[in-house]
């Protein structure tokens, strides 16, 4: 046996093509995973009626605890370059049962997202050609969504590498069509040239202690604006795909985060000041805001933005697949997960089953939201903020105990590696503490509803989270007693550290 092959099996290489994609696509693929196109046309008209002119220091507070656990994803992924992310990280360091159930929340949110997205895509694409009848119609939405999920889940089952080509066109997309709305809204701007409302832009709109009110204001504009900024992990979920794994897939994540702020606050920027706040008051939460004001800025070339909201959609139901598919690959390999969920397919090198699944158990959630009603569609859409911040905040805590020992070692460690995840892991907790008291409100579902007296989406993630809770008791007492019995608090080996290596993967170094 070679040397190669030997190193191949002792870092627990699961069958999944290695080196299939670079930094790049790595970048693409993360960008893409945030629908930054869609996000934005979403909230930024409700942050906006919320917060006014600091809208954009709404934007920057809300970056900084995605910013700080995107570096907990790097450094954790230096050291264990796992397809699984949040699960490996978390077994190791909080135990089996809090890994489980993190990589668990990873699955469930590809399932709740998908036919949401691509919902909107569908939608938008009958409107660009000016199909109405057919942009009216629930039947002929759903119907072209279905097409949407069955074409991404194809690709990604069909291979990395297609997958990581599709993402590049995307990204370039649409965040070239969005870049193109801040220049020429910018340049009208500068020449005197904006809207009947325009407002002087002025550095002060970044500066979060000029808003007035932070409970009323800052805390519920920051519920919005963290989680457009969910997504870019994808590109770490692909690790062991990747080119210079150790590095890249991690560097990716973070340069994603700070992409997206520059492009987030420079969009909000050009949005009010070229149209004022009244006039993207009128659409508070109506996602027709970006559309409107960018009919005014590109004239002509306004279909670019709904061009660029289309395939926003489409590129993150792709992305969204791939953390689920590749986590639950982990969790098979691990044994805390059926292992057919670790089948990887022979000719195209991709977990097809785990990937199929999740696509199938996400048109059936998708088309039994949308019978039930298009608010019930929306308010799972809002049960994402739970799950997202819960497993965000676990790796943030996964990070600083893993590197426990190598704190104290640089001023660099303690910053970077110990205390920024800390506080980023904090801040989403406290997030989550604030939508779980909001979400519990049925007057703030998009039903309007109750179920067993709490707002549907707080039903809805709770529903899912029980799920969990019932599928880790009857794993651990069936088959899954292996993996179970794994000791928590595990720290990074120093020679991993000094010879800049990688842990074996859990279920493969047993």
């Amino acid at each position: 046996m070679s040397a190669e092959v030997a190193e191949a099996e002792a870092v627990g290489d699961k069958g999944l093509k290695k080196n299939s994609i670079g930094f790049l696509d790595g970048l693409a693929i993360g960008l893409d995973s945030t629908a930054p196109a869609y996000s934005l046309a979403a909230v930024i008209g409700s942050i906006v009626v919320i917060a006014g002119v600091q809208a954009p220091a709404v934007l920057l507070v809300s970056f900084i605890p995605m910013f700080f656990i995107a570096a907990a994803f790097y450094y954790l992924n230096k050291v264990d370059q796992d397809c699984g992310t949040t699960f490996s990280w978390v077994t190791r360091t909080l135990g089996p049962s809090a890994g489980w159930i993190g990589g668990w929340a990873i699955f469930t949110t590809g399932i709740l997202v998908i036919g949401s997205l691509a919902d909107v895509s569908a939608y938008y694409i009958y409107d660009l050609f000016g199909l109405d009848g057919l942009r009216d119609s629930r039947t002929a939405v759903i119907l072209l969504a279905l097409v949407i999920i069955a074409v991404m889940t194809t690709i990604c089952v069909i291979g990395t590498e297609l997958s990581a080509r599709v993402q590049r066109v995307m990204a370039f997309a649409q965040i070239g069509a969005l870049l193109l709305f801040v220049v020429v809204a910018a340049f009208d701007l500068i020449a005197g040239d904006g809207g009947p409302r325009s407002i002087d832009p002025s550095l002060s709109w970044l500066n979060p202690f000029e808003i007035e009110n932070f409970s009323e204001q800052l805390i519920p504009g920051v519920l919005l604006g963290v989680f457009i900024y969910w997504g870019w992990e994808s590109a770490v979920n692909l690790t062991e795909e990747s080119e210079d794994s150790s590095r890249a897939p991690g560097l990716a994540g973070i340069v994603s985060t700070i992409t997206l702020l520059g492009t987030y606050v420079g969009v909000t920027y050009c949005l009010i000041a070229y149209a004022g706040l009244d006039k993207i008051g009128r659409f508070d939460d109506d996602a027709g805001v970006l559309g409107a004001v960018g009919e005014d800025v590109l004239g002509g070339l306004s279909f670019l933005l709904v061009l660029s909201i289309i395939i926003s959609g489409i590129a993150s139901a792709q992305t969204t697949i791939l953390p689920g598919s590749r986590t639950s690959l982990s969790m098979a390999v691990a044994g805390a997960f059926p292992k057919r969920f670790a089948e990887i397919h022979p000719r195209y090198l991709t977990p097809a089953f785990g990937t199929i699944l999740i696509g199938v158990v996400a048109t059936i959630w998708y088309v039994g939201a949308s019978a039930v009603s298009d608010n019930f569609l929306f308010d799972s859409l809002s049960a994402l903020s739970l799950l997202i911040a819960f497993y965000y905040a676990l790796t943030g805590v996964a990070c600083a105990i893993y590197y426990r020992h190598e704190l104290l070692r640089s001023v660099r460690n303690l910053v970077f590696v110990g205390i920024a995840p800390l506080i980023g892991a904090g801040a989403l907790a406290y997030l989550l503490y604030e939508s779980i008291l909001q979400l519990a409100d049925p007057a703030d579902s998009y039903s309007g509803t109750a179920v067993l007296g709490i707002g549907v989406p707080l039903a809805i993630a709770l529903f899912f989270f029980i799920a969990g809770i019932v599928g880790l008791i009857a794993w651990r007492f069936t088959g899954g007693t292996e993996f179970f019995r794994r000791k928590a608090f595990e720290a990074v080996p120093r020679d991993v550290i000094d010879g800049g290596g990688r842990v074996d993967a859990i279920g493969l170094s047993e």
